[in-house]
């Protein structure tokens, strides 16, 4: 029997994975990817468009790092860093002439926003940023039911120092925040409920 020879880039069907096998390597890569990284990249890109626009300008705040150590064997490369200060909240800027401050969280819950999932010294930052007239808020995003929440930050503070519960119920935030719509550009269209705050 001779050799099938095959055109250059075509593999013989014995030699492509197998459909499961193909479908769990996918499913494994979005597991194993940061999920709320996804949200952040989506919020990136609203930005960009308010930017692009002129209507508003706001930037992902980097968490300063003091690196230690650094592997230049195959290129630079940081083994060794510590976070230099605890990080305060992931956005701010400047809209109409005012100083926004927010958040963004997402959550796999279906019912509920964990109070621990943020940190003290957030609700500090944020406290700062509304005693000097500043915007604040945060943006909820429910990953399995695909909604994002805009809330205001005094609502969350106030939640987060009387603690009635350890997490703020959906029914609460859909009572107390409103819901982001969603669409190509912008991603999130959050600008018409800072407005609201801002009368």
């Amino acid at each position: 029997m001779s050799d099938i020879h095959y055109p250059s880039g075509v593999r013989p069907i014995s030699e492509l994975p197998r459909k499961s096998e193909a479908k769990k390597k996918r499913n494994l890569k979005i597991a194993a990817g940061n999920r709320g990284m996804d949200f952040e990249t989506e919020i990136n890109l609203t930005n960009d468009y308010y930017k692009e626009l002129g209507l508003a300008l706001f930037t992902k705040r980097p968490t300063p790092i003091n690196v230690v150590k650094v592997d230049y064997s195959h290129g630079p490369k940081i083994t060794e860093a510590y976070f230099e200060a605890q990080s305060t909240t992931d956005y701010n800027g400047v809209y109409k002439g005012r100083y926004v401050d927010f958040e963004a969280k997402s959550v796999h819950s279906k019912t509920s926003f964990p109070l621990s999932n943020i940190p003290k010294q957030q609700i500090d930052h944020l406290k700062n940023v509304l005693r000097l007239r500043g915007v604040g808020f945060f943006l909820i995003r429910f990953a399995s039911l695909n909604v994002v929440y805009f809330l205001p930050a005094q609502y969350v503070i106030s939640f987060y120092e009387e603690k009635p519960r350890s997490s703020i119920p959906l029914s609460e935030i859909q009572k107390n925040g409103s819901l982001v719509s969603m669409a190509y550009r912008p991603r999130y269209d959050f600008l018409p409920f800072v407005d609201a705050l801002l009368k």
